[in-house]
């Protein structure tokens, strides 16, 4: 009985963070092919590690006092029927990835989306929502260099100038908001509804030293503030401002890419692989990051295929448009996934054939454009 809920617990793990399992799966492997050496430790791109700990720490500490929500809450009622509401849902989605990271994005907000929905008795449209709000925290967060995680990654490794990372993503960016608000317009009627107020009140003081908090964060992502600072500074305030917050820190994230490190470092060792690799990107960097993300998710595609190139434009690029397409291409989309049958337990089948019917289409259209773009200019 007791082996047989250890087995039960240990499934539920696994599928709770398959990305995490799967990237320590292909360290193992790796490491068995290039034993463990000191050139292990060259692996490891700190300064990103400590930049992704210290804005998702931030977010929670602001998520636990609702900030996000009633932000969200407040944008909401301002409108009056479903499109609109839906829209600035979807709005509110993309923005909030290009600040907060795009899975922060979708745990924030997922669950507004449903309260909105469930309350205004709309939930007919909760599938394309939750699509969209996925979409839009994927695309929303590739302006910024903390936006995506791949973003944080190759902004640091390429030591990018952040105009330049900001102009190299902005025609796509630009493509994603009219595609975005294309499908709200089209596809969610103008139903009229009405969202109850609830009295939600922000703590001043809190709220305040939070973002004093974000605002030290985003320094040190802009190559402010050494990294080591926040990696001090952040985790001691927070350990006695909000504990709850440090706990809450997506770890199994900061585990992916520990392994991925390691399985990258190691890939890079072996000459077969190399020499592949490089073949590949050197004939379309673009479009090979691509397909690799729809196989290995955009995170680690943007981790191990750095190693094998200098074209970070085509690289950055396809990595963040190959988060649409599969349901893995993405680790944001794994999260909607999860929320939606939480909530609508046996409409899985229909849910991924619309979720596959919307992802496709966007990067269809999005791979074509910057192809496009990259001959023009």
């Amino acid at each position: 009985m007791e082996l047989r809920t250890w087995g039960a617990k240990a499934f539920a793990f696994i599928r709770k963070n398959l990305v995490l399992c799967l990237a320590a799966a292909a360290a193992i492997v790796t490491s068995c092919i290039v034993p463990p050496d000191s050139t292990y430790l060259t692996y490891f791109d700190w300064k990103t590690l400590t930049c992704l700990f210290c804005v998702l720490a931030v977010v929670c500490a602001l998520k636990n006092i609702r900030f996000f929500y009633l932000l969200a809450r407040k944008v909401v009622q301002w409108f009056r029927n479903a499109r609109l509401a839906i829209l600035a849902l979807v709005t509110i989605t993309f923005l909030g990835s290009m600040l907060i990271a795009n899975d922060m994005a979708l745990l924030t907000f997922l669950p507004l989306g449903y309260l909105v929905l469930t309350s205004t008795h709309t939930e007919q449209y909760m599938a394309v929502t939750f699509i969209l709000q996925n979409i839009a925290a994927n695309l929303g967060g590739m302006l910024t260099p903390f936006g995506n995680p791949q973003n944080l990654f190759l902004y640091s490794k390429f030591n990018i100038p952040t105009g330049e990372f900001m102009l190299i993503l902005l025609p796509c960016f630009v493509v994603a908001i009219a595609l975005i608000t294309g499908c709200c317009l089209l596809f969610i009627r103008p139903v009229p509804l009405h969202l109850d107020d609830e009295p939600v009140h922000l703590p001043l003081g809190r709220t305040v030293f939070y973002l004093l908090l974000f605002a030290l964060a985003i320094a040190i992502v802009f190559r402010g503030i050494p990294y080591w600072i926040g990696l001090i500074v952040i985790p001691v305030c927070l350990f006695f401002a909000d504990r709850k917050a440090l706990r809450m820190v997506d770890y199994p994230l900061l585990l992916t890419f520990f392994a991925f490190f390691i399985f990258a470092g190691n890939m890079g060792r072996i000459q077969g692989v190399n020499h592949l690799f490089a073949f590949l990107l050197e004939q379309n960097t673009l479009v090979f990051s691509v397909l690799s993300c729809q196989v290995i998710s955009n995170v680690p595609s943007a981790i191990l295929l750095s190693q094998f190139t200098t074209n970070y434009p085509d690289l950055l690029v396809g990595v963040n448009i190959g988060g649409t397409g599969t349901l893995i291409a993405s680790l944001a989309s794994l999260i909607t996934f999860r929320e939606y049958t939480k909530h609508n337990p046996g409409k899985a089948g229909k849910y991924l054939g619309k979720f596959s019917l919307f992802n496709f289409g966007f990067l269809a259209i999005l791979l074509a454009f910057q192809l496009g773009w990259n001959a023009i200019f």
